[in-house]
């Protein structure tokens, strides 16, 4: 049996502005911030799948906005893809807790 999902092999075309979005990306997962951040999604009744709100509110960080916008679609979307995957990621307790934030109503 194979596997059931493979990433594509999607080569970044803006390097620069692609590492220094997804370091703050990361940061807001990190394991010491992580519980702040779904806070102030959940204060602002936003789901956390939802990447473009989240990220247009700031979450990520003022200067998150202008990186992401300058970034080519191919980069876009893998961006995307990382922040929904570090969304899955977040420890089952916490999810828990921020119900709300991960809910699909």
């Amino acid at each position: 049996m194979g596997k059931l999902f493979e990433q594509a092999g999607i080569a970044v075309t803006d390097q620069q502005g692609y590492t220094k979005l997804h370091a703050l990306i990361d940061a807001a997962f990190d394991a010491r911030d992580v519980d702040q951040f779904l806070s102030r999604v959940v204060g602002s009744k936003l789901r956390i799948r939802d990447y473009e709100t989240v990220l247009k509110r700031g979450y990520l960080g003022k200067e998150a906005i202008a990186l992401y916008s300058s970034l080519p679609v191919s980069d876009q979307g893998l961006t995307r893809e990382r922040y929904l995957w570090l969304v899955e990621q977040v420890p089952k307790e916490l999810r828990a807790r921020y119900f709300k934030a991960y809910a699909y109503y």
